[in-house]
C-alpha cells in the first residue's frame, strides 16, 4: 500500500557526499515492507496477523525466522491460553482452526506439601468461567497453534522469510536491513519477536535486568486412565511447582520444576525410575499414568528489558520480557504485547501519523511495562515464596491460600485477573476487530 508512515525527509547533506550517494542508492534498491517482523513464533505469527487486520490487505508485512520450516516438529510443549489470548485468536480467524484442539480449564486447584506427602490437601479453588460459558483457559498444544498460525499467515499474503536478520541499521525515516540471503529491505518499523536471547534487541543496544532461579522446567505430554474432566492442578512442592493441565482426551501436559541439577539427575534416570518418580508427584486420582511424549527440561529464570522501543524498533513478548512459569502467564504476556502494538500502530496509521515515530511507540511502551513488571514481580515473589522448606513460610502461606479460597469476590477478581480481563484491555483481547 506504499507506507502509512507520514514520510520523514532523507538527509540532504552529508560531509562525505560519495558515502551519502551510495547510501540513497542502496536504499534505492532494497525490497520494502511497511513493518518487518524478526521471529516467527507464537508472538510474532500474531502479531503479523493482527498488523494485517488493522493496516489493510496493501500492507506489506514482511517475518524472518531461519526456523519456519521447522514448525511441524513437536517438543510436547503446550500452552496456557487465558480467555482474552483466545479472544484475540478469534478475532484474527485463527481459535476456530484449532478449537477442537484445546482444552477448557473448567476448575484449578493448589494444593502445598511436601513430595513424600500421601495426602494434599486442598487449600484454594478457582472454579467457573469469567462470562457465562466461557472458560477462564485454555490448553492448547503449541504444535497446533504454531502450524495454524502459519498457515493463516501465508493466507494472508503474509511474506514469509526463512532467513537470519545479520544487522540492521535505522536510518532516513526507515529502518534497512540485512539478512543471511543479501537482499537488503527497507521498513517503516522494526519488531523483534525473536525470543529471550533476542539478537536484535542486543544489536539495538537494549540491555536487561536479568537472573536466574536456579530451577529448569521439565515438560511433557502424559495419557492417564480417568478423565480428568478439565481439571487443571497446582502442587507446590519445596523444589517448584508440579502442575498437571488438561488436554483432549485422558491426556494432561506436565510442567514440572526442579533444581536444575536434580531436573538433569531426573531425564537421566531409567525410564522405570522415572516413572516412579514421576507417579510420587502426579499422584493416583486419574489412575495410572505414563508420559507420551519425550520430557525436556528448560532453565528458568527472569528477564526484564530495561525499554521495549528503540529508534524505530518494538520489542514484544520474551525479546521484552521472560517471567516464571509459575502462573502460566508467559505466552499470554506476549499476545497482550501484541495486541497493544498493533493497536497503537493501527491508530496511527489511520491519522496519517508515522506509526514509528518515538511518540506513538512510547505510547506502546507505557501500556506494557508496568503491567509486565507487576506480574514479573508477582510470579518472582510466588515462587520465592513457595519453592522452599520452611515451615514457617509454609504455614503462613497456607493461612493466606485459605483466606482466599473463603472470599468469592477476591477469587473472582483473581480469574479475571489471569483471564488477562481487568485493567485498560486492548481492542483485540476483548475480541474486537482493530
Amino acid at each position: 500500500m506504499g507506507s502509512p508512515n507520514a514520510p520523514l525527509p532523507e538527509t540532504g547533506w552529508s560531509a562525505n557526499p560519495a558515502a551519502a550517494d551510495r547510501a540513497q542508492a542502496e536504499r534505492a534498491q532494497a525490497e520494502r515492507a511497511d513493518v518487518a517482523i524478526v521471529g516467527g513464533g507464537l508472538a510474532g505469527l500474531s502479531l503479523a496477523l493482527a498488523l494485517r487486520q488493522g493496516l489493510g490487505p496493501d500492507a506489506d508485512i514482511a517475518l524472518y525466522d531461519p526456523t519456519l520450516s521447522r514448525a511441524g516438529l513437536d517438543d510436547g510443549r503446550c500452552s496456557a491460553i487465558a480467555a482474552c489470548a483466545r479472544r484475540m485468536l478469534t478475532s484474527l480467524g485463527v481459535w476456530h482452526e484449532i478449537a477442537a484442539k484445546a482444552e477448557p480449564m473448567r476448575t484449578m486447584v493448589v494444593t502445598d506439601s511436601r513430595t513424600k506427602d500421601v495426602a494434599r490437601p486442598t487449600f484454594l479453588t478457582f472454579d467457573g468461567d469469567v462470562e457465562p460459558g466461557e472458560p477462564f483457559a485454555f490448553m492448547v498444544p503449541n504444535l497446533d497453534l504454531q502450524q495454524a498460525l502459519v498457515a493463516a499467515a501465508r493466507s494472508a499474503g503474509i511474506d514469509l522469510r526463512e532467513e537470519a536478520v545479520t544487522s540492521f541499521r535505522s536510518e532516513g525515516g526507515g529502518v534497512e536491513l540485512a539478512s543471511a540471503s543479501g537482499v537488503p529491505l527497507r521498513a517503516g518499523l522494526l519488531v523483534a519477536c525473536d525470543g529471550a536471547r533476542s539478537r536484535i534487541r542486543e544489536m539495538a543496544g537494549i540491555s536487561t535486568v536479568s537472573w536466574g532461579y536456579g530451577q529448569s522446567g521439565i515438560t511433557f505430554v502424559v495419557e492417564h486412565e480417568r478423565p480428568h474432566e478439565g481439571r487443571a492442578e497446582e502442587h507446590f512442592l519445596p523444589a517448584g511447582p508440579f502442575a498437571i493441565l488438561p488436554l483432549p482426551g485422558n491426556r494432561c501436559s506436565v510442567v514440572w520444576t526442579e533444581r536444575t541439577a536434580d531436573a538433569e539427575r531426573l531425564l537421566a534416570l531409567p525410564s522405570a525410575i522415572f516413572q516412579e518418580e514421576l507417579e510420587q508427584r502426579f499422584g493416583h486420582r486419574l489412575g495410572w499414568v505414563k508420559p507420551v511424549t519425550k520430557p525436556r527440561a528448560y532453565p528458568l529464570g527472569f528477564a526484564m528489558a530495561r525499554a521495549f522501543i528503540g529508534d524505530r524498533l518494538a520489542l514484544v513478548g520474551d525479546a521484552a520480557h521472560v517471567i516464571h512459569p509459575i502462573a502460566g502467564q508467559g505466552l499470554n504476556m506476549g499476545l497482550r504485547d501484541v495486541a497493544a502494538l498493533a493497536e497503537v500502530v493501527t491508530d496511527a496509521a489511520r491519522v496519517g501519523l508515522d506509526f514509528a515515530s518515538p511518540t506513538v511507540l512510547e505510547r506502546y511502551q507505557r501500556w506494557r511495562r508496568f503491567d509486565t513488571l507487576a506480574m514479573g514481580v508477582a510470579t518472582d515473589g510466588l515462587n520465592r515464596l513457595f519453592s522452599n522448606h520452611s515451615d514457617a513460610l509454609r504455614a503462613i502461606r497456607d493461612v493466606g491460600l485459605g483466606l482466599v479460597d473463603r472470599l468469592p469476590r477476591l477469587k473472582g477478581l483473581f480469574i479475571k485477573d489471569a483471564a488477562g480481563l481487568t485493567g485498560e484491555v486492548p481492542k483485540l483481547l476483548r475480541g474486537e476487530t482493530l
